[in-house]
């Protein structure tokens, strides 16, 4: 069960790829990061994004998907109209 909603998460991010992403990283004791990148690619396991702010040009941070199922990982589609939240795993 655990598996397939991984999966499900994995499927929904696939749609994102290459798409600017703003994430919003709980890194534990009221530490919380924000950052924009692009949604570089989707593993079995883990997916990738490439940060594009001057401080971090260049630099990658992957995560699991087991974070965005515990929301210790937020994503947010980034649009000229306004972000939109990407709910993943969802049916």
């Amino acid at each position: 069960m655990a598996k397939k909603v991984l999966a499900d998460i994995k499927q929904d991010l696939d749609g994102y790829v290459g798409k600017r992403i703003r994430l919003k990283a709980n890194r534990g004791r009221r530490k919380v990061i924000e950052r924009v990148g692009i949604l570089e690619q989707t593993y079995p396991n883990i997916f990738v994004i490439k940060l594009d702010e001057k401080k971090c040009l260049g630099r990658r941070v992957s995560f699991s998907y087991s974070d965005v199922l515990t929301e210790t990982v937020e994503l947010s589609l980034c649009r000229e109209d306004g972000d939109k939240k990407i709910v993943c795993g969802e049916r």
